[in-house]
């Protein structure tokens, strides 16, 4: 594993599966993407700024809002994050979204369409389950 760390971003790389990812929080806040490897060597310590928008352009994974503008919540969009990111320190302080809420929020919101595609996997997954039962 090799690993590059800044100011609230910690970014990960595993030479085995090829899976690079990212970190970001703060006060309230917890985010978890995907990179790409090109994206991880372009990450500077010494450039938080541009790390972290860096950071944001890739498949957003994970989130966790506690910022007492409401009730603290966590929004799972891919699963399968802790295969991606297993050394990432996930915060979870609130009540999980359903799939079903998740679902919906990533077809209506633009800054969650990297994830539609697995969205929809994943929901056919599950109503193929369903019908099976």
């Amino acid at each position: 594993m090799q690993f590059k760390k800044g100011m609230g971003w910690k970014a990960g790389y595993d030479e085995k599966t090829g899976h690079c990812a990212a970190e970001t929080g703060g006060p309230g806040a917890y985010d978890l993407y995907e990179i790409d490897k090109e994206t991880f060597d372009r990450l500077d310590p010494h450039d938080d700024r541009a790390s972290r928008d860096l950071i944001h352009k890739g498949r957003h994974l994970y989130m966790d809002v506690n910022d007492r503008c409401g009730p603290p919540y966590t929004v799972v969009l891919d699963s399968d994050y802790k295969t991606i990111a297993p050394w990432a320190n996930v915060i979870s302080s609130g009540e999980v979204w359903p799939d079903e809420l998740v679902d919906a929020a990533v077809e209506v919101f633009a800054s969650e369409r990297q994830n539609r595609e697995q969205r929809r996997k994943k929901r056919a997954e599950r109503e193929a389950k369903k019908g099976k039962s």
